[in-house]
């Protein structure tokens, strides 16, 4: 039996708990409930746990049933929303209704009842998995697939193949759809270690791509195709302020795919460009944001943009040049085997070389690319070689076995530099966003979502890099400070609670006074009574 996660949201606790009694759970194909005492809480939780089925109370504090209600179906489409409520009233329902939440109760709640209800819950949520899941509709779904000849061309595109000439000839039919101005490649990356039971990894697949012609073709004017075991989308964006926006629902994508489809999805997405000829481009800097799901985590969008900085429209060469593969490991590997790569490559390379002149064109060939490499990712070059040297010359007198272990010394100082420009990168917009919670704690309105749009990231890649860096979320991170702000205000200053509340960014005093209980464990006053005995 399918298991669901269920949240029960009430400001009565103790009717929480005999909602929770009342039923066998696990019996009946769902996980014990989580609980949140209002709607504000609900929200923040949901975002983390990502429940299946919400029933939430109309009548609470701070955001009513209704608007958790509205707000949980903006953000997760497919979660069934329960209403229970003291109030048998007219309009409450037709609100409801107009939601299309499952189901409208009200209290005393009949564990009979009950027990019906969510068994109806269970069997719609069941026949919503099996929509996407069924093997026989998906085998057919796979039977009809783009037709080989477009499938070809886009292949074409990303392996950098197609020249101005061609496509103003043999495939002039399919530029009607790549209309831009912008495109972005981005790669669908389906985890073969998390598949759900009783379905293959091929089917996965497809569920996959199903939900994401439903979710994000339409908007971003994609264009999808298969190509290396991966999902490709051609994105087509309008400007280039949007590549945030592009990332967010992506982002938004994955958590779907994880929901609907059981699926860990990681979306990695290139850089933009505006010619068709350089999406090729724009596809391995995509390969390379999937990558970095090693360093920032699976089951999320990664933009190379953001996570690599001094990343530009040029994009990579190609991953199977010996080359190619020491700079991604540079980038993504452990020091460790960075030096393998190094060693392996210069090592196999000066044997392989038939004379001399050979063997000095490859090495000047290897020292141009570490060049290239640098200024791609605007590093100093000071960094990694000696200005007042001539390195090619100084290159040449060294025998193979120095000549290596110099080369793999350069390598391993590079991947240092890319370490520490990513940790600067990181260090500014996460301090930026710490000087503006400082500065800004007292706006009603801050929030992750304002803080990414001032710093131009997306949510995804800023929340993750954020809580590893400071080990809270970006709203725990300004909770506490707020809440640090307001023991001064209470203690130093003899401020009332609802002025302390509006000082701190709190439009609602109850809720503000909610939010000090929950940080302390009791009321502001009672706090404050407390320390002064002390």
């Amino acid at each position: 039996m399918n298991q669901y996660k269920v949240m029960l949201v009430d400001d009565e606790e103790e009717v929480i708990q005999a909602i929770s009694r009342k039923l066998n759970w696990e019996e009946m194909g769902f996980s014990y409930p989580t609980y949140a005492h209002n709607g504000i809480e609900a929200l923040e939780m949901a975002e983390e746990q990502r429940p299946d089925v919400v029933m939430t109370d109309i009548h609470m504090p701070y955001m009513d049933g209704l608007e958790l209600g509205r707000c949980l179906k903006e953000q997760y489409p497919n979660i069934r929303i329960i209403i229970f409520s003291g109030f048998d009233e007219f309009e409450y329902a037709k609100e409801a209704i107009r939601l299309e939440v499952d189901e409208y109760i009200l209290k005393p709640i009949d564990a009979g009842e009950l027990s019906k209800l969510f068994a109806k819950v269970h069997s719609i949520l069941d026949k919503q998995l099996d929509e996407k899941q069924n093997v026989e509709k998906l085998t057919a779904y796979y039977m009809q697939s783009l037709p080989m000849l477009k499938e070809s061309f886009f292949v074409s595109l990303v392996e950098g193949q197609v020249t101005e000439q061609l496509l103003e000839s043999a495939y002039r039919e399919f530029l009607e759809e790549l209309q831009g101005p912008l495109f972005f490649v981005g790669i669908l990356h389906v985890s073969m270690t998390e598949i759900p039971e009783n379905m293959t990894y091929p089917l996965l697949n497809i569920s996959v791509q199903k939900l994401a012609e439903e979710r994000l073709l339409e908007k971003w004017k994609g264009q999808m195709f298969s190509y290396q075991g991966n999902h490709v989308v051609l994105f087509q964006v309008t400007d280039a302020s949007r590549a945030t926006e592009l990332t967010n629902d992506c982002d938004q994508f994955c958590r779907l795919a994880d929901s609907v489809c059981k699926a860990k999805v990681t979306v990695g997405i290139g850089t933009g460009t505006k010619k068709v000829t350089d999406i090729g481009k724009s596809y391995r800097g995509a390969r390379d944001a999937v990558s970095y799901r090693s360093i920032y985590g699976s089951g999320q969008a990664i933009n190379i943009a953001e996570v690599v900085p001094g990343t530009g429209q040029t994009g990579e060469q190609s991953a199977e040049d010996d080359l190619n593969r020491i700079f991604h490991s540079i980038k993504v590997d452990s020091a460790e085997q960075v030096q393998k790569e190094a060693q392996s490559f210069m090592s196999r390379g000066l044997k392989e070389q038939e004379n001399l002149f050979a063997q000095r064109f490859f090495l000047m060939q290897a020292i141009s690319e570490l060049y290239r490499f640098l200024t791609e990712h605007e590093i100093a070059v000071d960094a990694i070689f000696s200005v007042d040297t001539d390195v090619y010359a100084a290159a040449l007198q060294m025998e193979p076995e120095e000549l290596t272990q110099w080369f793999v010394s350069r390598c391993l100082k590079l991947q240092e530099c890319m370490k520490e420009r990513r940790s600067d990168s990181t260090k500014s917009f996460v301090g930026q966003a710490i000087d503006y919670v400082h500065e800004h704690y007292a706006d009603q309105d801050l929030s992750t979502d304002g803080i990414c749009s001032h710093l131009g990231l997306s949510n995804a890649y800023f929340s993750t890099v954020f809580k590893k860096t400071t080990g809270k979320s970006f709203v725990g991170f300004l909770t506490d400070y707020r809440m640090e702000i307001a023991v001064d205000l209470l203690m130093n200053r003899d401020e009332k609670t609802y002025i302390i509340a509006e000082k701190v960014g709190y439009s609602d005093p109850n809720y503000f006074s909610y939010v000090f209980k929950k940080q302390f464990g009791m009321s502001p006053s009672k706090y404050k009574a407390e320390q002064l005995k002390a």
